[in-house]
């Protein structure tokens, strides 16, 4: 049996973490996820001054040339929008950048919990507002409109890191970025052992928190982990589209399994937008996650796996 090497690093606030079997790719493949990693940067980091995203949302209104890889992103953000039923929308920028977030997390979550709330987020423009042209590769967006990709972007990178690793080195490989997983390429004979947690401050590593995976993507989305107060209130990062805030935390954490890390966030973050809603939403879906509620019960839908031994990598929500 082949060794199964790991390498992490910190990046957007969050634990990037790389398994691979064997062992001696883990290096080879953590360059290669880098590369992708700065790619997704460039294109979608809403708050990088020179992103590409920054520059389609200060366009005030007009049409912005844009690259293939963003051209991408968006799309599957906003075929995301369309299944989902506009749970997640990626027109929600205004309304997190009223609440507060409109720098990296660990910035705004060092500030004074008194810091006053720039606005009143109102109900957002919606994914149909977006027009994107992938022949031109054009995008524009209604004067004031602003997208954040946060709920696919970093999913998508994800995906591609690890087709990319697979593909060039010919191993396979595990990439976790704060919670968003992707697979690909032959597992560890007992497949990739995950524990899923709802906060690393707080870590649970009972049993049922652990799975083995095999391939495709498993993704998190909580209520509990990312959070900031302002003016008094706290607030976490999921937005209900139908109303710029942030969705009623039935779930502290939803997590997913699909046959693709996008697949799987989408899931996992339409369940917390769809509230009670979610288990049954999913199960209509076909999909296994598991969903831990306010009060600490778990519920789980559609064949979520039994616990597996110890875990050799963790994934948190993000």
């Amino acid at each position: 049996m082949t060794e199964v090497g790991f390498t992490t690093w910190n990046v957007w606030g969050t634990t990037v973490a790389i398994g691979t079997e064997p062992s001696s790719e883990a290096l080879p493949a953590e360059a290669i996820v880098r590369r992708e990693i700065a790619s997704f940067d460039a294109a979608c980091n809403r708050f990088r001054p020179d992103s590409e995203l920054s520059r389609v949302n200060g366009a005030r209104g007009e049409r912005v040339v844009v690259s293939s890889l963003f051209v991408h992103a968006l799309q599957v953000a906003l075929d995301a929008a369309e299944r989902s039923g506009g749970a997640v929308d990626p027109t929600v920028g205004n309304a997190l950048e009223a609440l507060g977030y409109d720098r990296d997390y660990d910035v705004i979550a060092a500030d004074e919990p008194s810091t006053p709330l720039s606005g009143a987020p109102a109900a957002v423009a919606g994914w149909r507002s977006v027009t994107l042209d992938p022949v031109a590769r054009t995008v524009q967006l209604p004067p004031g409109v602003h997208l954040d990709l946060g709920a696919t972007a970093k999913a998508l990178c994800v995906d591609m890191a690890a087709t990319a690793v697979s593909r060039q080195l010919g191993v396979g490989v595990l990439v976790d970025v704060g919670g968003d997983l992707a697979m690909s390429g032959a597992p560890p004979a007992d497949g990739w052992r995950v524990s899923v947690m709802e906060n690393s401050r707080t870590p649970d590593l009972s049993d049922d928190c652990v799975v083995a995976v095999r391939g495709g993507g498993m993704a998190s989305s909580g209520t509990s982990a990312r959070i900031w107060s302002r003016s008094g209130r706290s607030f976490h990062h999921i937005i209900d589209p139908r109303t710029g805030w942030p969705s009623w935390p039935v779930w502290s954490l939803v997590t997913v399994a699909a046959g693709s890390c996008v697949d799987a966030n989408v899931a996992s973050t339409a369940a917390v937008v769809w509230g009670e809603d979610g288990p049954f939403e999913l199960a209509q879906l076909g999909l296994a996650g598991r969903l831990v509620h306010r009060d600490g019960s778990v519920m789980t839908v559609g064949g979520w796996p039994d616990a597996a031994p110890a875990p050799a990598i963790e994934k948190r929500g993000a």
